[in-house]
């Protein structure tokens, strides 16, 4: 489960978030191109913008749904 309290500070603010258990495995950027992105580095995805369309809700559960460490949260802050 990922831990609001150690967010990627990359991450647009808003309901949706990548903390710092991601490990770049490209699954969620195949979900949601259009939201996330990976930091200059490398070394992780954020949400670069938060979803502003059904659609874009969708491709944001789906990609949080596909991580295989559960670094994506949604506790809506």
């Amino acid at each position: 489960m990922a831990d609001k309290n150690d967010k990627v500070k990359q991450n647009a603010p808003g309901k949706y978030y990548i903390d710092n258990s991601c490990v770049p495995c490209n699954d969620c950027l195949e979900e949601a191109p259009m939201l996330l992105k990976y930091t200059d580095d490398e070394s992780k995805v954020y949400f670069h913008r938060q979803p502003s369309t059904p659609e874009e809700n969708i491709a944001a559960k789906k990609a949080m749904e596909i991580c295989p460490v559960e670094a994506l949260g949604d506790d809506g802050e």
